[in-house]
């Protein structure tokens, strides 16, 4: 079993709920975690942008992954979401095997 923790961000805590409430009704995600509102800056389309967004932490599978990034893609409101997936190394082996559980199609 190999755990993901991936990242996105939304404009909003609407949009946020939203995705993460598909996540997890697909079973592509086991948990989301909505965080506080947070300011990014970063380069768009030649012009530099300020703006608000709710990063989101969420807890899936290798073998979910492909269905997980195919949900963000179709539900989130951006033309180029920020989809970042990280290796989970490490972790309370009850936890980890509850993800796999509840990622299971």
């Amino acid at each position: 079993m190999s755990t993901l923790l991936v990242l996105t961000n939304l404009p909003d805590r609407t949009a946020a709920e939203r995705l993460a409430g598909a996540l997890i009704e697909q079973r592509v995600a086991a948990c989301v975690n909505i965080l506080a509102p947070c300011k990014s800056v970063y380069r768009w389309q030649d012009a530099v942008q300020h703006d608000d967004e709710h990063p989101v932490l969420i807890k899936t599978t290798a073998d979910r992954y492909a269905a997980l990034e195919a949900a963000i893609r179709a539900a989130h409101p951006y033309e180029l979401p920020e989809i970042i997936a990280v290796p989970i190394e490490r972790g309370l082996p009850a936890y980890l095997a509850w993800v796999d559980a509840e990622t299971r199609s």
